[in-house]
This record gives C-alpha cells, sequence and structure tokens, in this order.
C-alpha cells in the first residue's frame, strides 16, 4: 500500500525536454515509474527518447498542453519542472485540466502565484492535489517515483513519512533503509505549500500498511503546531519528529523561504514540545530520531 502514489500511476512532465526534465525523466523511468508523455507547446508533436528500468527504449510524445496529454495517454500525474517565471502558468494549465495529482519540483517561485494556483485549485474543488513547490516530490519505494528523491537509498516498508526537507527526507530514508517506507513525501518548504504535514498524516493513519510515520518540521510558520494538534486528535499510529533549526538565529531566513522565526514564534523549540505534548517522540538529530522508530518498529 502507499499514499498518492502507485505503481499503476501514469505520470507526463511539464517541461521534460528542459535540462531538468529531461534528467529526472530518465530517473524515474529507471526508477520503474510509467512516464507516458510530456508538455512543451513549442515542440508539440515531436518525441523524446529514453530507456526504461530493463534498458528497452521508450519514445515519450511531447504534447502542447496538458489536456492534451491526459487525453491521449490517460496520466493522472503530472510533475512539473517548469522555470519559476512560468510555473505559476504550467500549475493553473494542469488544475484546468483537473489532473489528480501534480508534483512541483520548481524552487523560487514567486510566492503570490503559487497562493494563486492554489486558490484556483480550491475553487475548482480540490480535483487536483498539489505537492510542492519547492519539493523533492514523492516516492514509492519498489513502484514509482514522481520527483527527483533518489530511488536507490531504500526499498518497501511500513513506515511513512512526510518532510519539508528534501535532503533531510533523503537522510531519513538512507538511515532507517533496512526497514523501508510505504511512501515518502517532500513536501516543500515555501510559505505556501499544496499538501501538507496534516494532509500526509491524514492518508498514512488511513493506509493499513503504513504501521509508523517520521514526521519532519523545520522553523517558521505554525505548520508543525497545527500538526501535533491533529496527531493528538486523530492520530492513533506512533510518530516520531525532528524540527530542523535549533540554532538559526531570529529573522534570518534559512534555505527554505519559510523557514524565519519572526518575533519569537516559529522556533525550532516550540514545535518540539507542541509535537511532544501531543506524544510525538523528538529527536535531537536526525540519528536519534530514526533510532527513535528503530525502537518504535521493534516494539510493534
Amino acid at each position: 500500500m502507499s499514499i498518492y502514489l502507485t505503481k499503476n500511476s501514469r505520470v507526463i512532465v511539464q517541461g521534460i525536454t528542459g535540462g531538468e526534465g529531461t534528467k529526472h525523466t530518465a530517473l524515474m523511468l529507471k526508477a520503474g515509474t510509467q512516464v507516458v508523455g510530456g508538455v512543451n507547446a513549442r515542440k508539440a508533436g515531436t518525441t523524446v527518447e529514453h530507456t526504461d528500468k530493463d534498458g528497452n527504449p521508450v519514445s515519450l510524445p511531447v504534447f502542447a498542453t496538458v489536456q492534451e496529454a491526459m487525453e491521449s495517454t490517460g496520466a493522472d500525474v503530472s510533475i512539473s519542472f517548469v522555470p519559476p517565471a512560468f510555473a505559476g502558468e504550467a500549475m493553473i494549465e494542469a488544475i484546468d485540466a483537473e489532473i489528480p495529482l501534480l508534483v512541483v519540483i520548481t524552487e523560487g517561485m514567486p510566492v503570490q502565484d503559487t497562493a494563486r494556483a492554489w486558490a484556483h485549485a480550491k475553487a475548482k474543488r480540490g480535483v487536483t492535489r498539489i505537492i510542492g513547490p519547492n519539493c523533492p516530490g514523492i516516492i514509492t519505494p519498489g513502484e514509482a517515483l514522481v520527483g527527483i528523491t533518489p530511488a536507490n537509498i531504500t526499498g518497501a516498508g511500513p513506515i511513512g513519512l512526510v518532510s519539508k526537507s528534501g535532503t533531510l527526507t533523503y537522510q531519513m530514508m538512507y538511515e532507517l533503509r533496512d526497514l523501508g517506507f510505504s511512501t515518502a513525501i517532500g513536501i516543500g518548504g515555501d510559505p505556501v505549500i499544496g499538501t501538507t504535514h496534516i494532509d500526509a498524516l491524514r492518508a498514512f493513519q488511513d493506509d493499513p500498511e503504513t504501521k509508523a510515520i517520521v514526521m519532519i518540521g523545520e522553523i517558521g510558520g505554525d505548520a508543525e503546531e497545527r500538526a501535533a494538534a491533529f496527531i493528538q486528535e486523530y492520530v492513533t499510529k506512533p510518530v516520531v519528529g525532528y524540527v530542523a533549526g535549533f540554532t538559526a538565529p531570529e529573522g534570518k531566513t534559512m534555505g527554505h523561504a519559510g523557514a524565519i522565526v519572526s518575533s519569537g514564534a516559529g522556533t525550532a523549540q516550540g514545535k518540539k514540545e507542541a509535537l511532544e505534548a501531543a506524544g510525538v517522540k523528538v529527536g535531537k538529530t536526525p540519528s536519534e530520531t530514526a533510532q527513535l522508530m528503530r525502537e518504535i518498529i521493534a516494539g510493534l
């Protein structure tokens, strides 16, 4: 089992002919993902050549729009590598086509563009689930990868992972590689994102094959505090957590646009305390967090 992404997902790539789109299309195919085409209005009608996980040649058609790609291929997932200046319009296009899942890898999107796209998705009754932007995407190990996470870090297993940080996603997957993951989802660290900690926690709670959950947060905002309240009320599975940014100076943006402590709010210590009050075991380091999860899995 998994959340949001399975081996049957059919994926198109917005920006498939660009440098990042080309590189990661190849890696997604190698991971076994069913990539079925791409979108670039200027190169519609052409094809791009790749190989699948078995080394067989794959010719992927390029379409003018997401709508055309969906109609021709039956795609139900889109991943966007469109540059920041045009990424907002690419999101709107995918939302208008009502694709069920849209993963936006793009870093540096203007917040107002993301907010406009998110509001547009809500106005369309939330048909399209958005992951990102500025995120590593989502992986169901052994089944499919839609994003930039290295697919060879880990295999399938009982742990669900939701993280604001890409690199900490990779580290936690590596630390717990012998146990494995049902799905690992990087939600991104921008001030406005689509899928939240709470969304992922709800999905992992409902997934019978996910036995325990790792949640990685960071300084800034109140997402972790809201997630803690949700866990306390709705999540019965064990959760371990890690909050990045204990040494961050107040008022300075740290890497992610949303990672900024302002007027004492959004501190790592405050988030840690909120999570612990909800029964979440919080590690001081990623490695300690992984060890807490090992102890939980051993006791199940």
